[in-house]
Order: structure tokens, then sequence, then C-alpha cells
């Protein structure tokens, strides 16, 4: 197969379970780079909490790419932004009024990697967000915030049995309007109703004129099928969901064990 776009999922896919790079996941990706392939972290973070990876893999400048929010962003390795999609502030307001009615736990981010919440009793999760975005977490009601404040997405968060209860009630409010989606055990995501990592990468696609038969995806959960929905190629690993390997045209290892250098071998390289 001819593969001209590589496109993985971080969290649980590039990471190990130990959040590093594998020294044969970097050695495979910096290889395929060297042949001119794009690599492309397709993810749910923010740029700031994946450009320490890039800079790991040496995917860098304004011919790099990488798509962001789970599709909200696609974005040069060097941060300008080509597509943006994001929840505006009346919408913005729907959200927290509804997570605050329930006393649930969350965060929204802004589209420069700023978590903000009106919880005083801060979740962890939305700290490790924090951390991994090198930046703050304000603690605000949607009154304190500028009118015209708007945000890339919102997480709803807490243990996998709090989220159980939570999750069909979330998507009864909100899917008719939004992309929600269960993107882990711990988060329920809420973001433009145009927004999900197949919708980002169809715009890369479009943008560097390359078919969908020449792009491989790699991932792990629910928040990648319309990613794998989109590719000729998609990769699911070994430690998936059992949705994502359905909808897998190739499973392959886990991320502890050399998933994504394997199949590049195989595949690709």
């Amino acid at each position: 197969m001819s593969i001209k776009l590589i496109a993985l999922d971080v969290d649980d896919t590039l990471l190990t379970s130990n959040q590093k790079i594998a020294e044969s996941t970097k050695s495979a990706l910096k290889e395929a780079l060297a042949k001119g392939i794009k690599v492309v972290l397709c993810s749910g973070r923010p740029l700031a909490g994946v450009s320490h990876y890039l800079d790991e893999l040496g995917v860098q400048g304004d011919d790099q790419y990488v798509i962001t929010y789970n599709g909200a962003l696609v974005e040069t390795a060097a941060g300008k932004v080509l597509s943006r999609k994001i929840i505006n502030n009346k919408d913005y307001r729907r959200i927290v009024k509804f997570v605050e009615a329930r006393k649930m736990q969350y965060y929204v981010l802004d589209d420069d990697s700023n978590v903000y919440t009106s919880n005083h009793d801060i979740n962890r999760f939305a700290v490790t967000q924090a951390w991994e975005n090198s930046a703050g977490i304000f603690v605000r009601e949607p009154d304190e915030l500028a009118p015209d404040f708007e945000i890339a997405k919102a997480a709803i968060v807490g243990e996998k049995e709090t989220l159980d209860q939570y999750e069909q009630a979330v998507k009864d409010e909100f899917s008719d309007e939004y992309y929600v989606v269960r993107a882990g055990a711990n988060f329920i995501e809420i973001m433009h109703p145009e927004v999900n990592k197949g919708e980002g990468l169809t715009t890369l696609a479009d943008i560097l004129h390359l078919s969908s038969d020449e792009i491989m995806a790699f991932g792990d959960e629910k928040n990648d099928l319309p990613m794998f929905d989109f590719v000729g190629s998609a990769v699911a690993m070994g430690n998936g969901s059992d949705i994502a390997k359905e909808h897998a045209k190739y499973v392959t290892d886990t991320n502890d064990n050399d998933g994504i250098a394997k199949a590049l071998k195989k595949y690709v390289l």
C-alpha cells in the first residue's frame, strides 16, 4: 500500500501506559518521516498537551501538522491554525448550567489550552489536563468571563462508574446539537457538532490533496471511530476497546508491546 500520512491517537496509542513513546515507535515514525510520510498526532488534547511529543518525534514546522481537540483545530506543528470549529458563549453557558444543576465535575478548554471550571473542589482530571497543557486552572462562573468567551471543548469527568450513570443523560441533552463522545473511562466530551477526528482528518487531507486510501490511522477508543471510518487503513491497538477493533481493518499489538512499530513494519515501511 502507498501510505503518505500516518494519523495517531495519543493516549493509550502513541503513548505507553507510563505516558512515554516507546523507542520502537519513535524509530519507526522517524523512519516514516525520513521517507516523506506525514506523521500527524490526532488527539483530544490541545497543541500544548502534545507539543513535547511532536518535538520528541521531530514533527516540527509549518510543513508538519497536528489535529487537536478531537478535530476542533487543525494546525501546523508550529501552531498556525488552518481550521477552527469551536463552541460559542451561549452554548458554553448552556453546558455549564446543565452540569452545575446535576453537580457534575467538569472543565472546559479555550483554544489557548487554558482550563476553566466553576467547581471549587477541582477534580484530579482537571488538574492533570492543566499539567499536560502547562497551563493554569481558572475557577470562574460564566458571568466572570468575557461575554464573547468561547471554548474548544467541554469535558465532564469522574470515575468510570459515575460517568456510566451520567453518559446517557448527557447524550440525551446534547447529542442532537453537539458532538458528544465518551473519550475514555473518565471523560465525556462535548464539542462543536461538526467536530470529530474524522472531520479534522478530512480537512487536512483536502489541504494536502490526499485520498483516504493514502492514510493510515491508529487508535484505541470511540473517539477514534470517525477517523477509522474515513481512512483506507484503520489500525486498532491490541489494548483498544472492542468497538474500536470492530471498526478497524487491522488489529495490532498493544501500546505497551510495540503495536505501532509492528504494524508500520508490516504494512508501510
